[in-house]
């Protein structure tokens, strides 16, 4: 059964990222969407490229499946943008922060770029 396509809200993303839900995340995008990823592993040279809703369900479902927690601090939303910043944390105390800038069409991510940090 496929999944219910939803426009993507910035309360909606909020409450998808902090209660993990990757279902409801993967929702948000377009079929074709691309998201790219910069960080250490990933440089701004070579950042890592997820392609298509499918890919892009799973890499969420990776990430809200790990016993961490997520909580997205700031969120800006103008016509067919969207920017927000995620803050996460291990079990461990480790931390990751997340910095996503998003490009709409007819609401739902078609583009997004996430730059994160880790601790080392």
């Amino acid at each position: 059964m496929q999944d219910k396509i939803k426009p993507v809200t910035s309360t909606g993303i909020k409450r998808a990222i902090e209660t993990r839900d990757g279902r409801t995340l993967a929702s948000f995008y377009a079929d074709h969407a691309v998201a790219r990823i910069v960080d250490r592993n990933n440089p701004p040279s070579r950042p890592r490229e997820i392609k298509g809703r499918a890919a892009i369900g799973a890499f969420w479902d990776d990430i809200c499946g790990r016993a961490m927690t997520h909580r997205v601090e700031v969120t800006i939303a103008e016509d067919d943008q969207m920017a927000f910043t995620q803050a996460c944390a291990y079990p461990d105390g480790a931390k990751v922060l997340c910095m996503s800038v998003v490009r709409l069409e007819n609401g739902l991510i078609a583009d997004q770029t996430i730059v994160q940090a880790w601790d080392e």
